[in-house]
């Protein structure tokens, strides 16, 4: 079937774009070739002027969610440029302080703890009650979570407890919203991705690569997999999908004992 997401002629509002590995870059980039209007919000001033290039042509707003009416201010900016009504938003936001290293979860700094949920997790709250009034009645809200809650990698940190506020606030939102609109909330809990994010994070490439083993396919996540399923998500064809996580991780997630690796550890503990 032609057009089957159809997202021509709808419009978006995508957060978090920071370069073309970002997974808001891929998700707005595959909105914009299903004809769709995408609009952005970045953090600061310099991110948007790192990204002119990228973002040439397309409407910007800077908007840092760890501000204090930040959010509202967007909000009403992007009424006021005739943006709205928003048929879904893209919350694609994420910041944890790892700058002293990785320590022992029970040494996570109550700062740091705060700030990383403010950013990644209290931020769609905010984000949702700031452009209630500014949603169409069926829109969509999609935001990035990560594929199993239950693992816990030394290397992510107090990240994945916040993660995991991430995602009971998509199914708090669900509800709430459904009060009085037919708007949905629904998460991607993605796997490992190459992302400049990731990047930053010490010993992810070796957890990438083991990450890959373990897929049904002995291959990792391409970014644009996970934009395809965001899409999805923000089209009326996902319409009987509200308040559920959605992972996309190849099969990593069910095949711990998957026999090279139980072959190679094995060896390894000779």
């Amino acid at each position: 079937m032609a057009d089957f997401l159809q997202l021509s002629g709808k419009t978006f509002l995508v957060f978090g774009v920071a370069n073309r590995k970002s997974v808001a870059w891929f998700v707005a980039k595959t909105l914009e070739e299903q004809g769709a209007t995408v609009i952005y919000s970045v953090r600061s001033e310099a991110r948007k002027k790192n990204l002119e290039t990228l973002l040439t042509g397309r409407p910007v707003f800077l908007c840092d969610v760890e501000k204090s009416g930040d959010v509202d201010r967007l909000a009403g900016k992007v009424a006021a440029t005739g943006h709205a009504p928003l048929h879904g938003i893209v919350h694609s936001i994420a910041f944890a302080n790892y700058s002293e290293g990785f320590k022992p979860f029970h040494e996570t700094k109550r700062a740091d703890f705060l700030q990383a949920t403010a950013v990644s997790a209290f931020s769609l709250v905010e984000i949702a009650r700031a452009f209630k009034a500014h949603l169409a009645t069926n829109a969509s809200v999609v935001t990035i979570g990560i594929s199993s809650l239950l693992v816990t990698p030394d290397n992510y940190g107090y990240m994945g407890p916040i993660k995991a506020a991430l995602e009971s606030s998509v199914r708090f939102l669900a509800k709430s919203f459904s009060a009085d609109t037919a708007i949905r909330f629904n998460a991607v809990g993605a796997g490992p991705l190459k992302t400049s994010a990731s990047a930053g994070i010490p010993g992810y490439i070796e957890s990438y690569l083991y990450a890959e083993k373990l897929t049904f396919r002995k291959k990792n996540l391409e970014t644009q997999e996970v934009a395809n399923v965001v899409g999805f998500l923000l089209s009326d064809r996902s319409s009987g999908v509200n308040g559920t996580t959605l992972v996309v991780d190849a099969g990593l997630g069910s095949n711990y004992f998957d026999q090279e690796i139980i072959r190679l550890a094995m060896r390894a503990g000779k």
